[in-house]
């Protein structure tokens, strides 16, 4: 198993966010976690990445995460593309992306990486010189996959990216984390919205008020009652 998740807690204060929180990811698999604001899902992330502390077993690759900082854990493969994105707007888009490999130094690698971001989207290769903050929120967002991918990560960790978002460029970031998965990158996907999240996930957990509702296949969760009325909008 790549990550391992068994009872984890994590608090702000006083305030419990997590509790009792267990989930597994297969190499290569697309997991998305869905649930309202204030479930725990960004919370979640930032446990995984070490952004914030958290108690309960945390392993990726047999290895427990607790030892390690934020950095130490990128540079093991867990690269996460936060909420907001995160930019810095008066660098360039090149700037952004390369410091997502600020970790490495197999420099042909990164080069190919680049190229393949660039591939995915290519709007970002035609504004690289371009400061971030000319661009539209699609746009950003493109970056801030890009950037993540630069760390190449064996997991990505993905958070919200459809928020705020135009339509048409929803369709095009979808469509990059399908080619994404299909590389061979294990993904966690925090998304509000379920009906685009489970159309392209393999399983998915439900998060309400810092616990695990459901979980299971997307097939298996898209059938649920519950799932379908609170989630799906479907009667």
């Amino acid at each position: 198993m790549l990550l391992e998740i068994e009872g984890l807690k994590a608090s702000y204060g006083k305030a419990l966010a997590l509790e009792n929180v267990s989930m597994r990811i297969a190499p290569g698999e697309f997991i998305a976690v869905l649930g309202p604001n204030g479930a725990g899902k960004s919370t979640l992330l930032k446990a995984i990445s070490r952004m914030i502390a958290s108690e309960g077993k945390l392993a990726f690759d047999g290895t427990s995460l607790h030892p390690f900082a934020a950095h130490q854990v990128v540079g093991r493969g867990i690269c996460h593309c936060p909420e907001g994105r995160r930019l810095f707007p008066e660098l360039t888009v090149l700037k952004n992306l390369m410091l997502g490999a600020y970790l490495r130094d197999d420099k042909d690698a990164v080069a190919r990486d680049l190229e393949r971001v660039y591939s995915l989207f290519p709007i970002l290769k035609d504004r690289s010189a371009q400061m971030v903050s000319t661009l539209s929120g699609g746009q950003q967002q493109m970056v801030a996959i890009g950037r993540a991918l630069m760390g190449a990560p064996r997991l990505l960790l993905l958070d919200e990216p459809s928020v705020g978002i135009a339509h048409r460029l929803k369709h095009e970031i979808f469509d990059a984390i399908r080619q994404i998965r299909a590389g061979g990158v294990a993904i966690l996907m925090a998304e509000q919205d379920a009906l685009s999240a489970l159309r392209i996930a393999d399983r998915a957990y439900v998060l309400e008020h810092g616990v695990v509702a459901t979980e299971g296949p997307v097939a298996e969760l898209s059938r649920n009652d519950h799932i379908r009325q609170i989630y799906l909008g479907v009667a």
